[in-house]
């Protein structure tokens, strides 16, 4: 059976108390399941934004999206997991990825690591996390017996870890990109069919499947597409206007031609959970409300629709 659709908000911009507060009441009345946080330097802290968003709302659940795990100590964040499920009343998913941004880890004072160091450290920072979390030893304890564990990312090695102990496997739609401002470029369509069939060779033991997220980085309802897409085509030089319409993270078009996108995605790749960033938030609005109107039977589910059972 498809999972309903379930749809976040990743909140980059820092606020008052009041402006954020005014915010999270704003991504709730939108109709957003989930009020997402990363974690970069010079944007708001993950833990106490959720917590303050949470105080903020009543619906929707609180996610970091996602945490860079070369940041934390795995016994210091099983501490902060654990406060934070509690302080929001058990509204916690937690994402967890690599992180790509060498700049940060160098003013932070933090090693950066080879490619395969960071995949390291995050099993590692994964698998303490399962046994400090799971353990009714340990102090502070977690509202919900299992906090929902999102992985974010596209490699191999991530995707065996996440096929192995993620809720929710989380797809970037981008691949590293030393040269670029961010570290990162867009994949094609068909390269992430290729990293969606090697993820469903990792997870085809799995006693049940994961929810399968991916980021959205811009969201444009307009009359011409590619009117939208030109200033992307002077960043891709690499890609055709075909490729650069058809890369799965852009949603540009009519509402009806975006709604179609997303749900062409959802067959194609299997995507019900969809991220949008802070700046898509209104524009992605009214995309939500079309694709639940057509499965409203099953919407009503969303809700408790949290994050099925581990691998």
């Amino acid at each position: 059976m498809t999972r309903p659709f379930r749809f976040g908000v990743n909140l980059l911009e820092p606020a008052s108390a009041a402006e954020w507060r005014a915010k999270c009441r704003r991504a709730e009345e939108l109709g957003y399941d989930v009020l997402l946080v990363p974690d970069h330097l010079g944007l708001p802290a993950p833990f106490p934004a959720l917590v303050a968003a949470a105080e903020a709302t009543e619906r929707p659940r609180v996610g970091t999206f996602v945490l860079n795990a070369g940041f934390w100590n795995p016994a210091l964040l099983a501490r902060e997991v654990a406060t934070t499920d509690a302080l929001t009343g058990g509204r916690l998913e937690l994402g967890l990825g690599t992180g790509y941004v060498r700049a940060e880890h160098d003013t932070a004072g933090l090693p950066f690591g080879s490619p395969r160091e960071r995949v390291d450290h995050l099993r590692r920072t994964v698998e303490e996390l399962e046994k400090l979390l799971g353990s009714p030893d340990h102090r502070p304890r977690p509202r919900q017996a299992r906090v929902p564990l999102l992985i974010g990312g596209n490699g191999d090695r991530v995707l065996r870890l996440t096929a192995e102990h993620a809720d929710v496997a989380a797809f970037t739609g981008a691949r590293p990109a030393p040269g670029s401002a961010t570290g990162l470029a867009p994949i094609t369509a068909e390269e992430l069919d290729e990293r969606m069939a090697r993820y469903r060779e990792f997870a085809a033991g799995r006693r049940a499947p994961a929810e399968l997220n991916l980021l959205i980085q811009r969201v444009v309802v307009t009359e011409d597409r590619e009117a939208a897409a030109e200033p992307l085509l002077r960043h891709l030089p690499d890609l055709t206007r075909e490729q650069v319409l058809g890369l799965p993270i852009f949603l540009f078009g009519t509402l009806e031609e975006i709604v179609a996108q997303v749900r062409a995605q959802r067959e194609r790749y299997g995507f019900t959970y969809l991220t949008v960033l802070e700046s898509s938030m209104e524009a992605f609005a009214p995309v939500m409300a079309a694709l639940r109107a057509e499965e409203r039977p099953a919407s009503a589910q969303r809700n408790s629709a949290v994050p099925g059972s581990r691998a």
